[in-house]
């Protein structure tokens, strides 16, 4: 994250869905590096702000990441007294008030690095999600400036694609956008072979969908598999064939995914009757 305050820190973390603890000084007494009510931000990999340092700020952020690993919202007073035990030697003391955020964070891969994807990305990047870029390219991930990637956007370069399925945090999303058709319908198989992905999107044509539901079908995956397979993905009421244009149909997707209220209703059913994919009039054809 980019950010140099507190409070910049918990707008971006609250964007990303990212866990933190915002840590307070409390009420001080005698010589302390910071006055009561100065803060800090700590995350699992970086702090923001500062308590005044030192060994007092060290065993803060120790502390606020044991929270984190608890992963539950909660709060906690702690008394530090700053004496040679911390290695400070002000002679004060000062109560820390640890408030644990823990954020629901949605993981989502993307597989293939074309112009789609590059257009999808930096949308993406602005929600609250975790996401896996992956491309067995290597020079195509070369192409792509990791200086200007959000944190919470990982690049991962990958020989055979479907094989990090396997990887995938539970509940995660998949969106298919690579260069190769077979490939696509391998990353595809192998996503479905993972029930703890919940949604399984790929770019293309009506026509390229129904031949892999097709596909799908005469390999014997189940009705209840293939409906979370999503294609053509987006929302198809948005026009245009530009990179730019396709991406902010995929994104619109998403957030509406993000905004379902309900955690029982059926997000991929309704994906797949918007997409206009009817199971019911699903005809088997012959492979050619």
């Amino acid at each position: 994250m980019k950010a140099n305050t507190w409070f910049d820190a918990v707008y971006q973390c609250q964007q990303q869905g990212k866990s933190f603890v915002l840590v307070t000084l409390l009420a001080t007494a005698g010589s302390t590096p910071r006055d009561g009510g100065t803060k800090m931000l700590v995350c699992d990999d970086s702090t923001f702000d500062t308590i005044g340092g030192g060994h007092l700020e060290f065993e803060v952020t120790k502390q606020a990441r044991a929270l984190l690993l608890e992963n539950s919202a909660t709060q906690k007073v702690e008394h530090y007294p700053l004496s040679s035990k911390l290695g400070q030697c002000c002679g004060g003391a000062t109560n820390v008030l640890f408030e644990v955020f823990t954020q629901h964070t949605q993981h989502i891969a993307i597989y293939g690095a074309g112009h789609v994807s590059k257009a999808l990305v930096p949308i993406l990047a602005q929600l609250p999600l975790q996401i896996r870029w992956i491309d067995n390219r290597q020079e195509l991930l070369d192409e792509i400036d990791q200086q200007t990637l959000a944190s919470n956007v990982k690049l991962q370069h990958a020989e055979t694609p479907e094989d990090t399925l396997s990887s995938l945090p539970a509940s995660s999303w998949v969106m298919v956008m690579t260069h190769n058709h077979q490939l696509d319908f391998d990353i595809v198989e192998a996503a479905l072979s993972n029930q703890a992905i919940s949604f399984v999107g790929m770019i293309g044509s009506e026509t390229k969908a129904r031949r892999f539901v097709t596909r799908l079908a005469h390999r014997d995956w189940s009705s209840a598999d293939i409906k979370r397979f999503v294609s053509p993905v987006g929302l198809l009421d948005i026009p245009g064939k530009k990179p730019i244009e396709v991406a902010v149909s995929m994104a619109a997707q998403i957030i509406q995914k993000l905004n379902i209220k309900s955690p029982n209703e059926d997000a991929d059913k309704q994906a797949w009757r918007d997409n206009k994919l009817l199971f019911k009039s699903l005809v088997v054809e012959p492979l050619k």
